[in-house]
């Protein structure tokens, strides 16, 4: 450990000991000791917002200084939570998260004094006009929005040889279990502070990988939805035919509270439109111990074989599927896995280009980049800041781009769809007559490399991506003390059977282990 660690460590020791002291039943004595046992949603409403509020903003103020995975802190957090502590006095609790401290990935809207940058230092001054959608109903919901996240810049979408968890504006934010690994990307932010303990739960965004990634790094529960069940209006884009904002959290519950807040109809997003039928106000009714028995689940086995230490690690998870009643069926793999990687890309490039536009056309005056040309120009101009570690040549290959009515365009993206939809994932369920499949989300997490980029070793999470179909993974064990975690997806909508299967086998298998921050898996002294 460093001497700055050491001093950090010593500095939330002492604070800890200090308010203990004051307070032996002190709620931030206890969390800043690192206690096993972690506070769910349902714990937190023990206490008041502003109670919840302080201990969060102290939790950030300490350990962040070695995580790094807070961009921004909202400088009215404890006036929004003396308010909904004044309304739950005055007889009125909005529900579950009523008074609840969250962060918000920094690629989401939030109309405050906060700025919305995807990382970038050419947007560190926009100033949302309204809400995401997304955050106006978490608002209604009674949360209290603690800061944005840091998050690897423009959703690690400007290089192929990118660091996870890097941003111009952010710097790079730390894996919670190992200081010199990554935390994954791109809601690297988000995954650690919530791993840590640095809020409640969290909102993280993906477009193939980007939340359920770094939950799997980090030891969390992450929930990439449905396309259409959350709003993509006011977030960042990279392509509209895959991104969406989910829950990241602790545990299934939380996320299943989190998720049923997240998810409505918005006007300014008509894709939220197909899901009247099919979204659910409250998540946690499909919540059931015992629903495992009688299941049955596929084995994608081709996204095993990877990694020795996941393969051994998850094997008890497998067992314990069966021993909880589950029917495993072994294997279960997509005939089409890995044919349409190239044509993934290609939908990603054309729709960057043409959503990202959109979104800065309708920027405050603040911000002057208005196009993605605009964009090219200012790294270059700010290289020494911007592109000191990597490039931006999916920025360049993007703008090359022609409109969303190309052939090749139309072509790639109906080939997406088929080969991950009806001859992929729904073909699988079909054949084996599946509830869901598993595979295992990534492996151990590499070491941060910021001169080469990211070594991602393997996992998965593309077929849901480009299907726009749900996937959750849960913590399922760990190698050498680095979490590793358990996929579960299925085809559209099925959001309530997911998360009935991943609360059964988290309440059986209660692999979450809260992380120790070591600066190192193997300190040289």
């Amino acid at each position: 450990m460093t001497a700055v660690d050491r001093r950090t460590f010593l500095e939330l020791a002492a604070l800890a000991a200090a308010a203990a002291y004051a307070d032996p039943h002190n709620l931030f004595a206890q969390s800043a000791l690192q206690r096993e046992e972690e506070l769910t949603i349902a714990e937190m409403q023990q206490f008041s917002a502003r109670q919840l509020t302080e201990m969060y903003l102290k939790r950030i103020g300490t350990i962040d200084k070695i995580v790094n995975a807070v961009i921004e802190l909202n400088p009215d957090a404890l006036d929004i939570a003396d308010a909904l502590d004044r309304e739950r006095k005055a007889g009125h609790a909005r529900g579950p998260l009523h008074g609840i401290p969250i962060v918000i990935k920094d690629n989401i809207d939030t109309a405050d004094k906060m700025h919305t940058s995807a990382g970038s230092l050419a947007l560190a001054d926009n100033i949302a006009a309204r809400d995401a959608h997304v955050v106006k109903r978490l608002r209604e919901a009674g949360v209290v929005i603690l800061g944005k996240t840091n998050l690897s810049e423009w959703a690690n979408f400007r290089s192929t040889h990118s660091t996870s968890g890097w941003s111009g504006r952010g710097g790079l934010t730390h894996n919670p279990y190992a200081l010199d690994r990554n935390a994954c990307g791109s809601s690297s932010g988000t995954g650690a502070a919530i791993s840590a303990n640095l809020a409640g739960v969290g909102v993280g965004t993906e477009t193939d990988g980007s939340i359920v990634c770094p939950s799997s790094s980090c030891g969390l529960v992450g929930l990439k939805p449905t396309l259409g069940l959350i709003s993509r209006s006011g977030i960042i884009p990279i392509a509209h035919n895959q991104d969406t904002a989910g829950p990241m959290a602790r545990t299934v519950t939380d996320a299943a509270i989190l998720l049923g807040a997240m998810a409505g109809v918005d006007e300014r997003d008509a894709i939220t439109a197909t899901s009247r039928r099919h979204a659910h106000a409250d998540y946690t009714k499909f919540l059931d111990a015992n629903g495992l028995r009688g299941a049955r689940i596929g084995v994608a086995r081709k996204y095993f074989g990877f990694s020795d230490h996941v393969d051994r690690a998850l094997k008890p998870a497998l067992d314990l599927l069966k021993d909880a009643g589950a029917t495993l069926v072994d294997p279960a793999d997509m005939e089409t896995t890995g044919k349409y990687d190239d044509t993934e890309l290609e939908v990603l490039l054309y729709e960057f280009k043409a959503d990202l536009n959109s979104y800065l056309a309708n920027c405050g005056p603040q911000v002057k980049s208005r196009t993605l040309a605009d964009l090219i120009r200012f790294n270059e101009e700010h290289r020494d800041a911007e592109m000191k570690y990597f490039g931006q040549e999916l920025f360049e290959r993007a703008e090359k781009k022609g409109p969303l009515t190309s052939d090749d365009y139309k072509k790639a993206l109906s080939k997406n769809h088929r080969m991950s939809r009806e001859e992929g994932i729904d073909a699988t369920l079909k054949q084996h007559k599946l509830d869901a499949i598993i595979a295992p989300t990534g492996g151990p997490v590499w070491c941060t490399d910021l001169v080469n980029g990211d070594h991602y070793t393997g996992g998965y999470s593309t077929a849901s991506a480009v299907a726009g179909y749900p996937h959750i993974t849960v913590p399922a064990g760990e190698a050498f003390g680095l979490p590793i975690g358990l996929s579960f997806f299925a085809g559209a909508w099925s959001e309530p059977t997911l998360i009935k299967l991943a609360f059964a086998f988290e309440q059986r298998m209660k692999a979450r282990r809260a992380p120790r921050f070591r600066t190192s898996l193997f300190p040289s002294s």
